[in-house]
């Protein structure tokens, strides 16, 4: 079995034969050569994993040699043969970029533990990129499912504006894909390499947010042991993701709007500014603008974040899409669930395209994970289906909400059935509602649902 291929460059041929020999019987693959050109010859038509040069080749130093390797083959790793009383070479080698070094004469023992330490170094280096395609795979435009006009529109702005450093907002209901999208912005970007960090507002007090996202000192307060980095930090160079931005605290906003203006914030605990370049993306399924009326929301803060603001339609806007997420879905619970749903029955889809999802694209996975999981045979019907959803009728309000009800009221209906469904498990209920904890609770108390479940 092959364990991976070495390049041998090296102009004496009796080295380079001890070196093929000895690393062949551990399973390698070699190839030699004798000097630069041939080596560059070879590098152009094989895919090697380690190289091993000499320092002092006959038409190049090995050394010169390590940068044009690695431009044409960032992964591979290079160790340098060096000379003993010349260990500065293999010094200046692994400035350079090089793996190691190791000296002539070496034992056998070193040269094979050297080596295998490089092509696992190559191994773990080609398994990340490999993750990483896969990343930027599922998070791009292109993986963003439907073909209605209105989500159309939605992605035709944020193509435009993801190569920008712009401040991107986006504005939709609970689970119709924000963070999807906010990913395939920054997935779209001259930051695509760098890191992408998300947080959701709604899932933390004021003061745990606040560490969160800004880091704090070793002693900042009881319990801090250690300096902690934020997620501003940890974001640095990429995007940071703020979800449900319309939850924050409005003190906290403040600190926000100077990290935007400024590129700077203070640590809690810390006296000196740390410094950040990174691209905010926000994302809210609040009114912002009413917000600000009520003085929950700062209005510079608004300006400031939604110098470009993308509006996500809810799935009942978009039904002509709902037939394609199914098939969507149901291809990817087949291959998670390991199951093997081959035929999906056409009153099954037009039950799912008749219900408006008051939980949008989540609501719609769920259910159809659920179906696949339920169903016994490798066909979808109806009978795939909860009760409530069959029983559902179109264009209905709910018992005892009139015409014009507001959308407060329809909120609070909502949680109270989600709850009913959950046993009142508000964790769970938090999950299918697509927002966090706190915000449930928040919800709850002003609602007076605590009463009434």
């Amino acid at each position: 079995m092959n364990k991976g291929n070495i390049l041998i460059i090296d102009d004496e041929e009796e080295l380079r034969g001890l070196l093929s020999k000895l690393l062949s019987l551990e399973g390698f693959r070699i190839f030699e050569a004798a000097d630069a050109k041939s080596a560059m010859d070879l590098l152009n038509k094989e895919e090697f994993h380690v190289v091993i040069t000499d320092v002092k080749l006959p038409d190049a130093s090995g050394i010169d040699l390590i940068p044009k390797i690695k431009m044409q083959n960032p992964l591979t790793e290079i160790i340098v043969l060096t000379a003993y009383g010349t260990i500065q070479d293999g010094v200046r080698a692994i400035k350079e970029g090089a793996f190691d070094y190791i000296i002539k004469g070496d034992d056998d023992n070193k040269i094979y533990t050297t080596t295998e330490k490089a092509m696992e170094k190559t191994r773990m280096s080609h398994r990340i990129e490999q993750l990483e395609k896969k990343v930027e795979k599922r998070f791009n435009f292109d993986n963003i499912t439907g073909q209605s006009k209105l989500l159309q529109d939605a992605i035709e702005v944020a193509k435009k504006v993801a190569d920008t450093d712009t401040t991107v907002l986006i504005e939709g209901e609970t689970g119709t894909g924000k963070d999807l999208l906010a990913q395939s912005i920054h997935n779209s970007s001259t930051r695509r390499s760098k890191p992408f960090v998300a947080i959701n507002c709604s899932s933390f007090s004021k003061d745990l947010l606040e560490s969160e996202m800004f880091g704090y000192k070793t002693g900042a307060f009881t319990g801090a042991n250690k300096n902690k980095k934020g997620l501003f930090e940890e974001a640095n160079l990429g995007t940071l993701f703020l979800d449900e931005i319309g939850e924050m605290d409005i003190s906290l906003q403040a600190k926000l709007l100077r990290v935007i203006e400024t590129g700077s914030f203070i640590k809690l605990g810390d006296t000196k500014p740390s410094s950040v370049d990174i691209r905010i993306i926000a994302a809210t399924n609040r009114n912002l603008e009413d917000e600000i009326d009520k003085g929950n929301f700062r209005a510079d803060l608004f300006y400031r974040i939604g110098v470009m603001k993308i509006e996500l339609p809810a799935l009942r806007n978009r039904k002509e899409d709902i037939p394609l997420l199914i098939d969507s879905y149901v291809n990817v619970y087949n291959e998670k669930l390991k199951r093997t749903i081959k035929e999906i029955e056409p009153g099954f889809i037009k039950r799912l395209t008749e219900y408006n999802f008051p939980g949008n694209i989540r609501e719609l996975k769920n259910l159809i994970e659920r179906a696949v999981i339920l169903t016994s045979g490798n066909v979808l019907n109806e009978s795939s289906l909860p009760a409530e959803l069959l029983t559902y009728k179109t264009n209905s309000l709910p018992e005892n909400i009139t015409e014009f009800t507001s959308l407060e009221e329809l909120e609070k209906v909502h949680i109270t059935k989600i709850l009913d469904y959950t046993d009142g498990n508000k964790t769970k209920a938090a999950e299918i509602l697509g927002i966090g904890l706190t915000t449930l609770y928040r919800k709850l108390q002003s609602y007076g649902i605590e009463k009434i479940v």
